[in-house]
């Protein structure tokens, strides 16, 4: 009996080889993140409360009440979106990159980018841990919070992991 780790049988017929970077593990891989990120997007518009906590305050446009002084609600310059905005923005960059990570000719970019997005996501999660542990912050948030925050990392890695060209087994007898 032969098992991939065993090398080539007796018999003259060798077991696959299996590789922590071969086709199969990458596109197992790359379908757990996309359906991770299908997830993700759908809870996007399902509950986009959420994720309101994670989107930091001066990304958001504060849109002036009608009647009142337009100077009256000045915004920060990266305010270009109001908070709901966002969220669906970001929603619907995750339903792109569930498919994008799927097709193996998008994927090193969709992966790159992932990779940026998580990371940028960062600036979010201390910004709500921050706010957790604030005047106004709950036990449940802090919790939640403190939670979410170190998840990120392994998100990032993750993404970056599937930016790899995928490595084909070599063939038994040295043919590749």
């Amino acid at each position: 009996m032969s098992f991939p780790w065993s090398g080539p049988a007796g018999n003259g017929l060798s077991a696959p080889v299996l590789s922590l970077h071969g086709p199969a593990v990458q596109n197992l891989s790359a379908a757990a993140m996309g359906a991770l990120l299908l997830a993700s997007a759908g809870k996007h518009f399902r509950d986009p409360g959420f994720y309101r906590d994670v989107v930091p305050g001066y990304l958001c446009r504060r849109d002036p009440e009608p009647g009142a002084n337009q100077s009256a609600g000045a915004n920060h310059s990266l305010a270009i979106l109001s908070r709901d905005e966002w969220i669906a923005v970001s929603g619907l960059l995750e339903l792109a990159a569930a498919v994008g990570i799927l097709l193996p000719p998008t994927r090193k970019l969709t992966a790159t980018a992932l990779t940026a997005m998580f990371t940028a996501f960062l600036a979010g999660h201390v910004d709500a841990l921050v706010k957790a542990y604030g005047p106004q912050g709950t036990p449940g948030r802090r919790k939640i919070h403190t939670i979410r925050l170190p998840l990120q990392a392994p998100l990032i890695l993750w993404a970056w992991s599937l930016r790899k060209p995928v490595q084909r087994a070599p063939q038994p007898g040295g043919v590749g």
